[in-house]
């Protein structure tokens, strides 16, 4: 199963990068693979449309792929570009969160950041 999406149909915003390089680590047709990949899409489009590459790995069918990223877990969405590399486990259905890990919102726009922080 390998996938890619591309878009075309916004003009790029100077603040966002040009190029996202996004690879999206699955086992098999899973419900949750299926939800990964179709939440992924949709926040692309309305976050990055026409700058965004999906690349799909399935490792079923290709299980040594897993060591280069170092997936542990799947669904996994690793960002290759814009460097650095970013990883977000899980069904990508918390958009904010999605958005936040990849460095599309402020840090500050998370609303768990303050918790984060917090060592008590």
């Amino acid at each position: 199963m390998t996938t890619l999406a591309t878009s075309h149909n916004a003009k790029p915003d100077a603040a966002v990068p040009s190029e996202w390089d996004l690879l999206l680590y699955v086992a098999g047709p899973t419900p949750k693979s299926v939800a990964a990949f179709r939440n992924l899409e949709q926040i692309c489009e309305e976050h990055l449309a026409g700058r965004y590459y999906i690349k799909v790995i399935d490792l079923m069918q290709n299980p040594q792929l897993a060591r280069g990223d170092q997936i542990l877990a799947v669904p996994t969405l690793v960002r290759k570009l814009p460097a650095p590399i970013r990883k977000i486990i899980g069904t990508l259905s918390n958009t904010e969160r999605v958005l936040v890990g990849l460095d599309l919102r402020p840090h500050d726009a998370d609303p768990f950041a303050a918790r984060k922080g917090d060592a008590r």
